[in-house]
């Protein structure tokens, strides 16, 4: 218990707290990264051609089995993809994948904002606070949504691009779902406790 006590001092907070809000701000600059990247036609997926099968294949590339590769991104989905009668890959699967990397990333994007937001306010001293509390449920609630709802719109996105392009895609998705859901139900659980004790502080000071 002491050794908790040691670490929940505002002599050690406050410093931890401004360390994690640049830790955030680095999340979002390294996401938006990865997000540039996917449009650049750098994300890697499965391609099924003619002459074989590639593991790490990506739309910017036409040898797609190159002896070495930087600057890919990865979604974390198993996506294939089966090129069209010319074996080519078309705009249309370029964009249909970029738009399944974007669902997932721009909401993790504004969820990490928030997050700064909160401890920025810890950095000043202000804990117990409404904004505080409607950030932490903001981030919470965007990561509900990526957990929850975000698999079933890259569905739609393949299914729609399917409809469009000679190519074929297929995605497997949710694998990640469980472990973003808890913690995102936790927050939201946070914010509600932050938001209750503000009110019943509000309470006590005008009793008195």
């Amino acid at each position: 218990m002491k050794f908790i006590q040691k670490f929940s001092t505002e002599q050690f907070a406050k410093p931890a707290s401004n360390f994690m809000k640049y830790v955030c701000y680095f999340v979002i600059v390294f996401y938006a990264l990865c997000l540039a990247l996917s449009f650049m036609g750098r994300q890697t997926f499965f391609l099924h051609t003619k002459t074989g099968t590639f593991e790490r294949a990506i739309y910017a590339e036409e040898n797609h089995a190159p002896h070495s590769r930087t600057m890919i991104v990865h979604s974390g989905d198993d996506i294939h993809v089966r090129t069209n009668d010319n074996d080519q890959i078309d705009l249309a699967v370029h964009i249909g994948l970029s738009l399944m990397y974007a669902v997932n990333i721009v909401p993790m994007i504004f969820a990490y904002w928030f997050l700064s937001r909160v401890f920025a306010n810890i950095r000043k001293g202000q804990i117990f606070t409404e904004q505080n509390a409607a950030y932490l449920l903001y981030y919470g609630l965007l990561q509900f949504f990526v957990a929850v709802f975000v698999p079933f719109i890259k569905l739609l996105i393949c299914w729609l691009t399917n409809l469009v392009t000679n190519c074929q895609v297929s995605i497997s998705t949710g694998r990640t779902m469980f472990n973003i859901l808890f913690p995102s139900i936790a927050f939201i659980v946070a914010a509600y406790i932050i938001h209750y004790g503000v009110h019943l502080q509000d309470e006590v000071d005008h009793t008195l």
